[in-house]
């Protein structure tokens, strides 16, 4: 199982969950033994030769402005695509012709897809699209490939984010392990599974 963004907060959570579970893990990041840059389709297609045939892909990387609707502009909802959305629309693009049949592909959102709060609506965006993709991009999906969003609350372990999340419950690890091990593991396709 490839998981890419494996150094931060997420992918460290379910990169550990799915190696206790059994799994082969091989971790990407931009900076790790095996890098990949999410924001260069070449880097993405140079990550999938070197670990083809793969029965896995677990997204938990990308990036978004987060400032109050007045102050946002054009630039800011481009970089929240191009940041977050767009990157997560490519992987799934590039590893559907690596994965094995029946393979996984899991991308993360978020819960302000759902849940707003102050200086969250470029983020809101970027997690709705990813979301109303993983509808229709799973039934397209060919050899019996799946394709899942987790889209968790903030993170009990990144407390510098709990103040803009006012009355939010934050997320422990385990939760955030047993949700991608759902989507990897389960039946499930085509689901935004929230925590």
């Amino acid at each position: 199982i490839v998981v890419i963004g494996a150094s931060g907060s997420i992918g460290r959570v379910v990169s550990d969950t799915l190696e206790s579970r059994g799994h082969e893990v091989i971790r990407a990041s931009r900076t790790g033994e095996v890098r990949v840059d999410l924001a260069d389709a070449a880097s993405i297609a140079a990550l999938f030769v070197e670990v083809n045939d793969i029965d896995a892909v677990v997204v938990a990387a990308g990036s978004v402005p987060f400032k109050h609707l007045t102050e946002l502009d054009r630039d800011d909802y481009t970089a929240a695509f191009l940041g977050k959305t767009l990157p997560q629309i490519e992987v799934v693009r590039q590893a559907i012709t690596h994965l094995r049949d029946g393979g996984s592909v899991t991308l993360t959102s978020g819960v302000l897809s759902r849940d707003p709060i102050a200086t969250g609506t470029a983020a809101a965006m970027a997690n709705g699209a990813l979301e109303s993709f993983v509808i229709t991009a799973a039934a397209e999906a060919p050899r019996g490939i799946r394709i899942n969003a987790v889209s968790p609350d903030v993170l009990e372990n990144s407390p510098g984010y709990h103040r803009l999340f006012a009355g939010h419950r934050p997320v422990g690890d385990d939760e955030i392990g047993r949700a991608y091990t759902l989507a990897v593991e389960g039946l499930e396709t085509g689901r935004t599974i929230t925590v």
